[in-house]
This record gives structure tokens, sequence and C-alpha cells, in this order.
């Protein structure tokens, strides 16, 4: 009798566990569209602590602005949430993405100036997690890390930690650290969410990594009438079909590559530059060719790709990095 039932019960449990699995990702798809709207932002990050005794530490960063974020794309198990600011009530910025994958096998390690190398992870190794891809303004590549969200005592976040290039903030200022490894996580709060940061600035030479200073970093989205992201919504509605084929040419590129080296400057401009005044240019026009625009896009794509790893060159000390 037990052995006729064996099979039934069988059948019964594993169904009852793809349903629940199921409803653990549509649980956490949501989680990660709690962090959608329009937002008020506070950037604010602090230098911490140093291991050298001579370290200088430099001025606190802080900043606010407008956000505006929604889900741009969504497959069952995937989510594109797109970022945009919101300058002087109509001035518009797209800013950075946020690609999320469950179970996602695939990603991009950062190692040093713009280069990027593939990483594959094991069935086991993805098993239950979300991988959060980041990219830049233009759709390039900037970090990409996994982990589980976790959800206990009515608290949800998913943190991980990844090598990443410097942010703005600091590449423009400063050439003594060559990469920010940096502990992210994401908090769903009650009025929005927060992106708290751990960072360790590194100093990354043919030798290994040695830390500068560590930081912390606090940006705190707090929710705030719809209305007052519309010039967002606005803006995306005309410029979206020239930004989806931007994002369709960098699969292209990233999923044809294992590794990605892109130049900082080409005869004195920055990739988004030019792929932002390319855009421009495309949705001016009086007809839009989907075509056309992604030739455009991969050949000035394709001026800033080198197959040739940068040389390393050593650091004068270990408080000092390589030219970024």
């Amino acid at each position: 009798m037990y052995k006729a039932l064996a099979p039934g019960f069988l059948l019964l449990l594993s169904g009852w566990m793809a349903q629940s699995d199921q409803a653990k990702v549509s649980a956490e798809k949501q989680h990660i569209k709690e962090m959608c709207g329009c937002y008020e932002v506070h950037f604010e990050y602090a230098e911490t602590f140093s291991p050298l005794k001579d370290y200088e530490y430099h001025d606190r960063y802080a900043a606010k602005g407008l956000e505006w974020i929604f889900v741009d794309e969504e497959k069952e198990q995937e989510l594109v949430l797109q970022h945009l600011l919101v300058a002087f009530d109509t001035m518009v910025i797209k800013h950075w993405r946020q690609d999320w994958l469950f179970e996602n096998t695939s990603l991009l390690d950062y190692e040093r100036k713009l280069e990027w190398s593939k990483k594959t992870l094991s069935a086991e190794e993805a098993k239950g997690t979300w991988t959060q891809k980041v990219y830049q303004v233009d759709d390039s590549p900037r970090y990409q890390g996994y982990a589980t969200w976790v959800t206990v005592d009515q608290k949800k976040y998913w943190e991980s930690q990844v090598s990443a290039p410097l942010p703005r903030r600091e590449y423009t200022k400063r050439n003594d650290y060559n990469v920010m490894l940096r502990n992210n996580k994401h908090k769903i709060t009650a009025n929005g969410h927060v992106h708290e940061l751990d960072n360790a600035k590194i100093v990354r030479t043919a030798k290994g990594d040695s830390v500068l200073a560590w930081e912390k970093g606090m940006n705190t989205y707090t929710r705030v009438d719809d209305s007052l992201c519309q010039a967002a919504r606005d803006w995306w509605s005309t410029n979206r079909k020239y930004w989806v084929d931007v994002r369709a040419v960098w699969d292209e590129v990233i999923g044809n590559n294992d590794y990605i080296n892109l130049k900082n400057k080409v005869e004195g401009k920055k990739l988004w530059q030019r792929l932002f005044e390319l855009g421009d240019e495309l949705i001016a026009a009086e007809s839009y060719s989907s075509k056309k625009a992604k030739k455009q896009i991969l050949e000035t794509i394709d001026l800033y790709l080198t197959d040739e790893p940068t040389p390393w060159v050593a650091s004068e000390t270990k408080a000092k990095a390589e030219q970024y």
C-alpha cells in the first residue's frame, strides 16, 4: 500500500515545491519593483579609516536630486530598471541602469582601468540568487554582483561585494587608487529604499591589492509624488527607441566577448559623450531607423574597444596608484 502511495506523494511534493519556488521568485521580483517610483535622493559619503598613518582624509561628499526609476522591460526571471535624473523641474539626464536576473550564471568581473572579464557561475552557485548588473549612463558595463534576497524580521534587503571602477565623484578628482571594492546593500523601507555602501578604496597592482582607505556611503531614496517626475516620463517616451537599441548592441558586444577593455577617451571624447550626441542627432531626424541606429552605435562603441590589456604601472607607494 505504501509503495503504491509513494509515486503519487512524490509527485504532489514536487508540485508543491515548484509552486513554493515560483512564489518566492514572484515575491523577490516585487522587492525589486518596490525600488521604482519618483524619489528625492540624498547621496552621502565619508571616509572612515585608513591603514596608512600618514593618509590625508578627503572631505565628505553630499549631493541630492530627483530621480525617476521604472521597470522598462520585464520577463519571468528578469527586470530592467532605468534611472533618470530630473534637474530644474524639466531638464532630464539619463542616469544608470540596473538589470536583475534570477539564477543567472554569466557575469562580468571588473579588473581595473575599464577592463572586465567574463565569469561563469555553476548552477549550484547561482541557485536562489539574483544578479544585479549595473551599467553606466551610456549602458557600458560598470559592475555585476549576485546574492540572495533576505527577508527576516520584516526586513528586506540584498547584499553583495564586487570590484568596480571609481565613481564619477572620485575619478574626476583623484588618482591615488584605481579600484573600488563595493559592498552594496539595497534595503526596502516604508517610504522608499536605501542603497547602503561599505567601500574599500583599493590600490591594485601586478602584485595584488592593498587598501588605501574605507568609506561609508548612504544613498537614501524617499518617495515623492510621481507627478514631480513627469518630465522624465515624457523624455523617455521620446528617447526610448534609441536607448533600447544601445542596450541591444551592448548585449551583442558583451555576448560575443569574454574580455571587454574600453579606452577612456578617443580624440578627446569619452564614449558617453559620443553616444549621447548620436542619440540627439538620430532622435531629431525626420524618421528613426533602428537598423541604421544600431550600425552607428556599434561603430561608435568599436572606436573604444581594444583587445590589448593595459600594462601594469608600479605604484610609488601603497598610497599611490597608477594613473586612472
